[in-house]
């Protein structure tokens, strides 16, 4: 049993290290590192207060003073940008983890039950599947009142349906091993099976998901923030200052530039390490 339950872990170790041998993953690697040093050292390198206003200061172009400009409150862009990266952290981390929490669970008790149980929760993660994400999104927000906690919340329970779809199949193809079937026949319970011998071999998949989705939970943030239902005045994250900069176009046409920059390096930045991880994985399924 011993040799048979360590050849499937073998194949699939440390795919973090394996996608990061390349240059394009150790580049996003690397910018992912200083977006989260910016967003906890913001308080000291933000070069002013984001909230103080200077209204006779209004859309004032790039200079020593404001690096990056000020915005339709005379405030400066720059620290309302490093503030902002917080919001881009810690966003993408409650809808995931509530994701998590919820599919997680329930596709590994899904996929290793398989019957009634995965019938219900199958059926009913299709259903949330087939719904407008957005939209379903914009609905939940609009019971439980908007704010960055309840968009959250809302995109996390969006999101579980497809990390339940990752996990059950994971769970299903890992649950038809040898090991899987001796740790039965020795008398192991179905949830030390599932937490002990399972959960460990499908972590390399949920990872390449978690990653790809904490870019989609910041773009799904941005779009609630740019409508007025994610981040609160005056807190900034990217996409309210993207919806204050669209509605001065006019007065400042280039106020777009900073926050669109930040988040397209960002998300760009999650998708890249998740297509690494999935190549590393596809290919030593391959091998």
């Amino acid at each position: 049993m011993t040799a048979v339950a360590t050849t499937l872990p073998a194949a699939r170790r440390r795919p973090l290290r394996a996608a990061l041998r390349r240059p394009s993953s150790a580049v996003a690697f690397a910018f992912l590192v200083l977006l989260v040093g910016c967003a906890i050292a913001a308080p000291v390198i933000a070069p002013h207060d984001p909230d103080a206003q200077e209204l006779g200061n209004r859309f004032a172009g790039v200079s020593l003073t404001h690096l990056a400009g000020t915005d339709e409150f005379g405030r400066d862009v720059l620290s309302r940008l490093l503030y902002a990266a917080r919001i881009a952290v810690t966003a993408p981390l409650i809808s995931v983890g509530i994701a998590v929490l919820i599919g997680l669970p329930a596709g590994l008790w899904a996929g290793r039950r398989r019957g009634i149980v995965d019938a219900v929760t199958g059926r009913l993660a299709d259903t949330l599947l087939s719904l407008p994400a957005l939209a379903s999104a914009l609905a939940i927000v609009a019971v439980l009142g908007p704010g960055l906690t309840n968009a959250m919340v809302a995109v996390g329970i969006i999101f579980s349906p497809t990390v339940f779809r990752v996990v059950r199949g994971a769970t299903m193809s890992v649950a038809e091993e040898t090991f899987i079937e001796s740790a039965t026949a020795i008398g192991c319970s179905t949830r030390r099976t599932l937490w002990v011998h399972i959960l460990p071999n499908i972590a390399a998949p949920l990872l390449v998901q978690v990653t790809i989705l904490m870019g989609v939970a910041l773009l799904a943030e941005a779009s609630l923030s740019f409508i007025g239902l994610g981040v609160q005045p005056p807190d900034a994250s990217w996409g309210s200052m993207l919806g204050a900069a669209y509605r001065s176009q006019y007065d400042a046409p280039y106020a777009v530039v900073p926050p669109g920059i930040a988040l397209v390096l960002t998300v760009l930045t999650f998708n890249t390490l998740g297509d690494a991880l999935r190549d590393v994985l596809a290919g030593r399924r391959s091998s």
